[in-house]
């Protein structure tokens, strides 16, 4: 029996390896996706109230919170943001696109990068009573 033990080490450390690696990988990865998802959804919440505030309050809306996550791409690109406004009598739409990338940077080793391409469109309903 003295001749087996110790045997089970290098699948041990091999499998503590590829822990520390996934770990070390989602410890980057997740703060851009949950980032990126609730940017998303306030945006989703900003158009929702777009009937009642202009288009600039709206940019600036959407700009303030991604300040407050941290997304500065949408900050510092000009294109990341557009919102528009259609009316057609009393029913229309109002519509966020957010256009941006964000690099996640793996150490050094590896670079990824998320496109996001995500058109909100909500409709805005006026003169009801």
């Amino acid at each position: 029996m003295h001749g087996q033990r110790g045997e089970g080490k290098i699948g041990c450390l091999a499998t503590l390896l590829v822990l520390g690696v996934l770990g070390a990988a989602a410890f980057k990865a997740v703060p851009v996706y949950y980032g990126n998802s609730e940017l998303i959804d306030a945006c989703d919440f900003i158009a929702s109230g777009g009937g009642r505030k202009p288009v600039e309050v709206l940019e600036k809306e959407v700009k303030e919170k991604a300040r407050e996550l941290g997304v500065v791409e949408v900050l510092t690109d000009k294109s990341a943001i557009r919102v528009t406004k259609v009316s057609t009598g009393e029913a229309g739409t109002c519509t966020i696109t957010l256009r941006y990338k964000r690099d996640i940077d793996f150490f050094g080793v590896y670079k990824w990068t998320l496109v996001t391409d995500k058109r909100i469109t909500k409709p805005i309903l006026e003169n009801i009573s």
